[in-house]
């Protein structure tokens, strides 16, 4: 994070105009962290990753500030190995053969594109020296930021409640604000939208005891999970894109020419935004700790502002951030849509990677299923568990838990800010959700 603390200073102050400028930073890091000579083209990379931009096997820098000025968006791949660094790794007491809980086996390879990786960024979280990393996609989204012309909206992931040590989510909005956003929304408010979407989907799917759903919501790992490894459980997928994605689509139908990031626990999402069928949604992913170094970098002591405090989403679509949150949304809807439906939702929880792998082996074989609504998360206690979360998972969930009880809207049903925004596409009743084909275009993986 210090690199990138020191690019988003400079960057920001226009200290940064040509490649002298990031040759003197590139030697500063050297000088301060005791690297040597032949470690240069190891800090280089890393002050590319930092930029947005691809690790290159040339030492100099040539054009990198010319392309983040001109980029509105940043490539493929998401995460890349970075050479140099394992020498310095004590090879018997390595965790990088264990990193990976897909096998996509990235230390063997130059990159992190084979078909097996998920983008979970599991392997950057476990390396300690720095030998794979994610794009930091800020540099890029400066410009942007400093456009009056251009709305930028922070659409931010539920689990970001409590990342920010006694910071309220109204401090959290003037925060944004102060650095350009035009807004900050929950994308829970999203997640209330699609709660409406599967809860109908549930019951024209579900009419059998022999009969399940999967659901698609947040999860990325989940979803590609399952889409790669498990093809004949695949179809059972609900078709829904994540609220991430719905977010983006709907914004950028209600405010003409605006950009949306997306503020996010994990790598992940990254990832999500680039895929064929969803990109355009999403401008640009940041993630909590990259967040925390932007206003720490700035001097922007959130704890001393005043907050804008506003109730955008209900109690079930703030629980999306946590294990079960999905599961217990969903239901709320379903038993207000049939209260009186033969066929209950029994909903089947997993979180971590090998329970997710467990139930998908488990619905293959047929085996003790006495479930017909799954949900899966790849991090350990749902996405307030990310790899790139601020606070421990017990304390997030705590604190999701509060901030949901805390919405003055129970459920989905009950939020006006849905009905507002689906009068605003033209549909005047819930029920036109699954016929509308709008609403189905931005709620659908194409």
């Amino acid at each position: 994070m210090y690199i990138f603390g020191e690019l988003v200073k400079r960057y920001w102050s226009g200290e940064l105009n040509d490649n002298s400028d990031l040759n003197l930073l590139a030697q500063e890091i050297k000088e301060k962290f005791n690297f040597e000579d032949k470690d240069m083209p190891f800090i280089q990379n890393h002050i590319r990753m930092a930029m947005g931009l691809d690790p290159k096997e040339k030492e100099e820098f040539e054009n990198e500030l010319d392309f983040v000025k001109s980029s509105h968006e940043v490539g493929r791949p998401v995460i890349a190995r970075i050479e140099g660094a394992c020498e310095y790794c004590d090879k018997d007491d390595c965790c990088c053969d264990e990193a990976c809980k897909y096998e996509a086996d990235i230390y063997k390879r130059r990159d992190v594109s084979n078909e097996k990786c998920l983008s979970c960024g599991a392997c950057v979280d476990n390396c300690d020296f720095g030998a794979v990393a994610d794009k930091i996609e800020f540099l890029p989204l400066i410009n942007l930021l400093k456009d009056k012309d251009t709305p930028v909206y922070a659409a931010v992931a539920p689990a970001i409640v409590g990342q920010f040590e006694n910071v309220s989510m109204g401090q959290l909005r003037t925060a944004l604000k102060m650095l350009g956003f035009e807004d900050m929304i929950e994308v829970a408010l999203f997640a209330d939208i699609l709660t409406i979407r599967e809860a109908f989907e549930f019951n024209h799917l579900v009419k059998s005891e022999e009969d399940f759903f999967l659901t698609s919501c947040c999860c990325p790992v989940w979803f590609n999970l399952t889409k790669k490894s498990y093809p004949e459980i695949y179809k059972f997928m609900s078709p829904s894109v994540s609220p991430m994605i719905a977010s983006g689509r709907i914004l950028k139908k209600l405010y003409k020419d605006s950009k949306v990031v997306f503020i996010a626990p994990c790598i992940a999402k990254k990832a999500e935004i680039k895929e064929p069928d969803l990109e355009g949604a999403i401008d640009f992913v940041l993630n909590f700790r990259e967040l925390d170094e932007i206003f720490k970098s700035l001097n922007i002591h959130l704890e001393h502002l005043v907050p804008e405090e506003k109730d955008q989403a209900s109690f079930a679509g703030r629980l999306y951030a946590r294990t079960g949150g999905v599961s217990f949304s969903v239901k709320t809807v379903v038993n207000r849509l049939e209260p009186r439906r033969l066929i209950k939702l029994k909903a089947k929880k997993v979180d971590g990677v090998q329970e997710c792998r467990r139930i998908l082996e488990d619905l293959s074989t047929n085996k003790n299923i006495d479930y017909n609504f799954i949900e899966g998360m790849a991090c350990s206690g749902g996405c307030v568990g990310g790899p790139r979360t601020n606070i421990d998972v017990e304390k997030a969930t705590r604190m999701v838990n509060e901030f949901g009880e805390d919405s003055l809207i129970m459920t989905p049903f009950d939020n006006y800010n849905v009905v507002k925004i689906l009068r605003q596409l033209g549909i005047h009743s819930v029920e036109e959700i699954v016929d509308d084909e709008e609403i189905l275009q931005l709620l659908s993986r194409k």
